[in-house]
């Protein structure tokens, strides 16, 4: 890990954003409340949440950091699922990471909820995709 002992303390933001495809038949049951598994984007903004918290379990050059704010939050198209989280904490490195580990957790959340639907008959994924995973905006402020 790099040494952050000599930086100071700021205010740390990252927004990370990225999109699952779907077939449209699935929004429309994900919208009327059909999927069989529940809600999906209840379950995928739980899994983002906590992905939050285990960023440094899963990358191994992450620092742990005292998260002091996290949100995830989707969007809705035709066909398509935009997963948008915004992180912030006080500390010596940013907050990129876990941010977009949050925004690839709650896509694949959504993914294994909606499964059963999106696969042929064949029992493959020909349309369904996880793209677009990308910092939207990362800030710092001033040193305490």
């Amino acid at each position: 890990m790099v040494d952050i002992s000599e930086k100071p303390t700021v205010r740390r933001e990252a927004v990370a954003e990225g999109k699952i495809i779907l077939k449209k038949s699935t929004i429309e049951m994900m919208r009327r409340g059909e999927i069989e598994r529940g809600d999906p984007l209840q379950i995928a903004a739980v899994g983002g949440l906590q992905a939050v918290k285990s960023t440094p379990s899963a990358l191994m050059m992450c620092h742990p950091i005292p998260i002091e704010s996290s949100s995830v939050e989707f969007f809705e198209s035709a066909n398509s699922i935009t997963a948008r989280a915004t992180v912030m904490a006080n500390g010596k490195t940013g907050v990129e990471m876990e941010a977009l580990h949050a925004v690839v957790l709650a896509l694949l959340n959504i993914w294994d909820v909606v499964k059963k639907y999106e696969k042929n008959s064949s029992g493959q994924y020909p349309s369904t995709r996880i793209r677009d995973v990308h910092i939207l905006k990362k800030s710092k402020a001033g040193s305490y």
